[in-house]
């Protein structure tokens, strides 16, 4: 006789409203909660064998204290809250999904590029304000912006993220160059890869698609960020411990750069005393709270290759 599946999803608001998540309810006992604290999981994981979770840690402690576990599905592509080595040693199963957001991040990515050249906050704000209705002339030109056309387009990370961002970057007719900072994908690109600071100091927008380890960690520094042209760029939809934030908060306030979009930051929430929030020069960084991956139809798809994880787990 087969043991009963038990599931429980640990975050399951990080996912929003998603119709598809019924399928995964329908395979099991299925609990959910909005949000999950360290000093709960043991508690609400003990008795299910397959485990949710996007950012809740599994570590030793929970696997030792929940024998029933067999499968923990991440609902997200990274897998740095799971004890990876342990889950193996226990016999557990980790699976994760990969994929799901590159077209999203994409889009997000070239949204928050445009908002910033061509000063959408400042127009918007002007048209509405009623300044715009006492105008003599029909247009203004307080703020210009520059095309991206036969600019060079700087990327930082050449995965599939960053294949498709430098795709849609040659359709607004920029030149794409970028740093591999894994050392994988140095050929077959199609664009010339060159090292870090040439790439800093040649582009016109510097574009980060990379995850965060120790050989990204601060990769854009005081010196790196230093490199870029004061006309240029900075977008990270990476990891935010790849950009030194108090470095480009002075960067921005010196007007060392023209601006910087980030979707992701040291810690998330942003922190109360992270110095971009101070920054004086406030229309030169955009900032939104890591939402460039959760577009309706990324969410749609990160679950249903969730759902298919479950499903191959339990039809073994």
């Amino acid at each position: 006789m087969k043991k009963p599946v038990k599931i429980v999803f640990l975050d399951a608001v990080t996912l929003g409203v998603v119709d598809n998540l019924a399928a995964i309810k329908s395979l099991g006992d299925y609990t959910g909660y909005d949000y999950t604290l360290m000093s709960e999981r043991i508690e609400r994981i003990s008795g299910h064998n397959i485990v949710l979770t996007n950012k809740v840690v599994i570590d030793r402690e929970v696997m030792d204290a929940c024998p029933e576990i067999e499968l923990i599905c991440v609902v997200a592509t990274g897998t740095n809250i799971i004890d990876l080595e342990y889950a193996a040693q226990k016999g557990i199963t980790v699976k994760n999904v990969a994929g799901y957001s590159t077209e999203s991040v994409t889009q997000s990515t070239f949204s928050m590029l445009f908002y910033l050249m061509h000063s959408s906050a400042y127009y918007n704000d002007y048209v509405k304000s009623g300044d715009y209705a006492q105008s003599p002339i029909f247009t203004n030109l307080n703020r210009e912006f520059r095309e991206l056309n036969n600019k060079l387009f700087g990327i930082i990370g050449m995965g599939n993220i960053g294949k498709r961002v430098a795709q849609v970057a040659e359709a607004f007719g920029a030149r794409v160059a970028y740093y591999s900072t894994s050392g994988k994908n140095l050929t077959g690109t199609g664009h010339p890869h060159l090292p870090l600071d040439e790439l800093l100091s040649k582009s016109d927008v510097v574009s980060i698609h990379c995850p965060l380890n120790s050989d990204t960690k601060n990769l854009l520094n005081a010196e790196r960020i230093r490199r870029m042209k004061p006309s240029a760029y900075l977008l990270n939809m990476g990891r935010g411990g790849i950009v030194d934030e108090h470095a480009l908060a002075r960067a921005i306030d010196e007007n060392s750069i023209a601006g910087a979009a980030l979707d992701v930051l040291s810690s998330e929430p942003i922190a109360g005393d992270n110095p971009l929030l101070s920054v004086r020069n406030k229309d030169r960084l955009f900032i939104t709270p890591h939402i460039a991956w959760a577009s309706s139809e990324a969410r749609q798809l990160l679950t249903e290759r969730t759902l298919e994880n479950i499903r191959s787990h339990l039809e073994k």
